[in-house]
């Protein structure tokens, strides 16, 4: 065919990849802000767990992001701003703070996480429990190698 571009199964394969990411994503915020969570993105939550692991520190956390300090920080002023996390007194530098998750904080990592298992129930209820994970587990077997971080989350 002439004026047309070949076709590209890869990178076919790299958008219906992403189009699988932002659809349960994005079905996932939209039931987040009804329920008043509203302008969070996949980041939020990544950080938010980070910091529930240790990461309460900007360098910390952008050690754990793979980010820079400064984008960690950034992360944290927005995360603080929603009430998602807090700062508190180091008890053994009191010129230093700690990053704590809030309970509204602990709220959204729950809620999302069980919007998540919604969204992945209704592509089970689509295409098949064993499908599924048969797919599951050979993304997981493509990706072992690969470790992610808030810089792939970015929107």
């Amino acid at each position: 065919m002439i004026g047309r571009m070949a076709q590209s199964s890869g990178a076919e394969l790299a958008l219906l990849l992403l189009g699988g990411f932002h659809s349960m994503v994005d079905e996932v915020n939209v039931e987040l802000a009804k329920r008043g969570h509203r302008g969070v993105r996949p980041v939020h939550e990544f950080a938010l767990r980070a910091v529930e692991a240790g990461a309460d520190t900007a360098s910390e956390l952008g050690r754990r992001l793979s980010v820079t300090k400064q984008a960690a920080a950034q992360t944290i002023a927005v995360l603080e701003d929603f009430g998602y996390v807090d700062r508190e007194p180091d008890p053994s530098d009191g010129r230093r703070k700690r990053v704590r998750v809030t309970p509204r904080g602990r709220e959204l990592m729950a809620i999302g996480g069980a919007l998540f298992d919604d969204v992945r129930g209704r592509w089970a209820a689509r295409i098949g429990p064993e499908q599924l994970e048969t797919l599951e587990a050979h993304l997981a077997q493509l990706t072992e190698r690969r470790s992610f971080t808030a810089e792939d989350l970015q929107d």
